[in-house]
């Protein structure tokens, strides 16, 4: 492998110069939510990245010897294990693999590239620290030796590294609820999730058993508190989370309204005092704040629009018409 960036004999963190800062952050008040006293980053960081890492991706408890102090701690528990990896599997070999862990570490410590947050969050812990060795199950993996996909031993040996998921619901209460659960482990380690309801039944349809179906807002409810109890990676970073909605679904109107009835219910409640910041009382009373919502509009939707046109909203199990939309 051919050095690009780093120099041989020289380890990237020897090219920089280093300084010890505090991090700390505020709130709209001025009151102190994180500090971190005599961290080492390097002198041409900004305060900005400064406050970001040390606050978001620094490892362990304030406090304790497990914290991480350095920017160096972090950069060689992420490259570190990736470039093992790379060598274990047989990418590279030794020699290789030191030149691509030099490389990847300068590009980082250089700001030249970032991981997302779920490899800055998790990526290493086990391996460079014994995170995690005597905890519960972990997610889903698939094994190297059997191609076969299985739950993780434990929870940081296989690091959940991507950032996004895009995950399916079919119209039932099994997968209906299948669907949170695997929101919130997906959140527990940092990564975010995007669905689109439009499977789930409007509430102007029926139940085979009658009655009318919840429609899919009403579990959307359920997905946002998740969402917000659930924090991304163990942080203070909320969940990052989309769901959306095609322009022939039943109860597509009340899906593009919600945010901006809930949105009257915050103000309602500012007026009476409550904290108007976005972690406060006013948006943490109502729903719908821990997430995207989009319509899914289509060619012949806009087509419709463009000419005019009479548009008919569908029912989600038989594609029957439900409702003529102007």
């Amino acid at each position: 492998m051919k050095r690009v960036f780093s120099k041989p004999n020289l380890s990237p963190f020897d090219e920089v110069e280093w300084e010890k800062r505090t991090a700390e952050i505020t709130d709209d008040s001025g009151k102190v939510i994180f500090k971190q006293e005599g961290v080492e980053v390097p002198k041409y960081w900004s305060l900005l990245a400064t406050k970001v890492v040390v606050s978001k991706y620094f490892y362990g408890e304030q406090g304790t010897s497990e914290r991480e102090t350095s920017v160096r701690q972090l950069m060689h528990r992420v490259c570190r294990t990736i470039a093992n990896w790379g060598i274990a599997d047989g990418y590279f070999n030794k020699e290789d693999g030191e030149i691509f862990y030099n490389e990847l570490v300068w590009l980082c410590l250089n700001q030249y590239g970032a991981f997302n947050s779920p490899v800055w969050f998790n990526t290493g812990l086990y391996h460079e620290y014994g995170v995690g060795k005597n905890s519960g199950r972990g997610n889903w993996h698939v094994n190297p030796r059997t191609g076969e996909a299985e739950r993780a031993a434990t929870q940081y040996e296989y690091p959940q590294g991507s950032a996004c998921f895009i995950q399916s619901v079919q119209d039932n209460m099994e997968d209906i609820m299948r669907l949170a659960y695997s929101e919130a482990m997906l959140f527990k380690y940092g990564s975010g999730t995007g669905s689109d309801l439009s499977p789930i039944r409007s509430t102007r349809e029926k139940l085979s058993g009658g009655g009318r179906p919840s429609g899919p807002l009403s579990f959307l409810k359920v997905y946002d508190q998740v969402a917000n109890v659930v924090k991304s990676g163990g942080k203070t970073r909320r969940a990052a989370k989309m769901n959306t909605l095609r322009d022939w679904h039943g109860d597509i109107e009340e899906f593009i309204d919600a945010k901006q009835k809930e949105e009257k219910k915050a103000w309602a409640l500012i007026e009476q005092g409550y904290s108007g910041s976005y972690n406060g009382d006013a948006y943490g009373s109502v729903m719908y704040q821990n997430e995207n919502l989009s319509v899914r509009a289509s060619d012949e939707f806009m087509q419709a629009a463009i000419d005019k046109k009479e548009w008919w909203t569908r029912a989600t199990t038989t594609g029957a018409n439900l409702e003529k939309k102007d």
